[in-house]
């Protein structure tokens, strides 16, 4: 899942803001279809940063080492036996 950047925050609350804010001037004016439309948009946004909210903004590094590789063992080739 991709999580909203934390630096974005704020821009997610005046995103957030002017959507209440279009949503009430629709209810006001009756463009039902706008409103609705709106609505989903406000979701989206409420939903970023609520994911921001849970998400901790400080993540702890995991160092998982550098991997070895090591050469295929070569199997044993048979050697025809020398006639005596």
């Amino acid at each position: 899942m991709l999580w909203p950047d934390p630096a974005q925050r704020d821009r997610l609350v005046e995103i957030r803001d002017n959507l209440l804010a279009r949503i009430g001037e629709a209810e006001r004016e009756g463009w039902f279809g706008e409103v609705e439309g709106l609505q989903v948009s406000l979701a989206g946004a409420q939903e970023k940063l609520t994911q921001l909210d849970r998400h901790p903004a400080s993540r702890s590094v995991v160092d998982l080492g550098i991997p070895t590789i090591t050469a295929p063992a070569v199997p044993h080739q048979h050697q025809p036996e020398e006639p005596a």
